[in-house]
């Protein structure tokens, strides 16, 4: 049965049958192929003038040309896809990594503590004003109690208060001025397949044969 030009089949031999070549992109000459160039022309390369090329299916899966539902269009000749992939930031879903922070500290390296003491004499006083003296028993004036205290103060000390007598604010310590955070690294950035199983086999397209007629 003599076969259509420009027609594409598969074949389990390792060559070309007569009237056939393999779809292997090679170049072919109009002069001698005028009417296989007819159907053809330039869509798989060739200048046009004196050569054009021949479907290039080597690793290659055919498939339909249009755009099908809820598809991307497709064009006669057009080339897509690949073997491999490396996924990029935009492709993955939403994570975390490690985190180490390293703090840069001044002075000291952990939180300070302060102990305050309030000096005074457990005895009657013998000074009427606090500066540079202690607190101490007073002496009421007449015996009376609605009268000033005399002798409030001391000139020597030999107690202490309650701890919580006075209240100390500490300021100008050291702490944390800074620091680094470091991120974990992960992944190795190598492609991976995204090839389906397959078979190698040969397409091999007709040469010679019946012109395909258009009604």
């Amino acid at each position: 049965m003599e076969e259509m030009m420009g027609s594409i089949k598969f074949f389990g031999g390792n060559f070309a049958p007569k009237d056939f070549g393999f779809c292997g992109g090679q170049l072919i000459a109009i002069s001698q192929n005028q009417a296989l160039y007819a159907i053809l022309g330039t869509t798989w390369g060739g200048d046009g003038r004196t050569n054009f090329a021949l479907p290039d299916m080597r690793g290659r899966v055919p498939i339909g040309v249009g755009r099908g539902v809820g598809l991307t269009e497709v064009f006669q000749g057009q080339q897509r896809g690949s073997e491999l992939m490396e996924l990029g930031i935009q492709h993955l879903p939403s994570h975390s990594h490690d985190a180490t922070f390293t703090p840069t500290t001044v002075g000291a390296s952990s939180s300070p503590t302060a102990t305050a003491s309030v000096n005074a004499f457990s005895g009657q006083g013998n000074q009427d004003s606090p500066a540079g003296n202690y607190w101490a028993l007073g002496n009421v004036v007449d015996g009376r109690s609605n009268l000033p205290v005399k002798n409030g103060y001391s000139s020597t000390a030999d107690t202490t208060m309650a701890d919580d007598a006075v209240n100390v604010a500490i300021s100008g310590v050291g702490g944390i001025t800074g620091g680094d955070v470091a991120v974990g690294a992960t992944g190795g950035g190598q492609h991976f397949p995204i090839m389906q199983p397959n078979l190698g086999m040969q397409y091999i397209i007709a040469l010679q044969g019946y012109f395909p007629s258009r009604n």
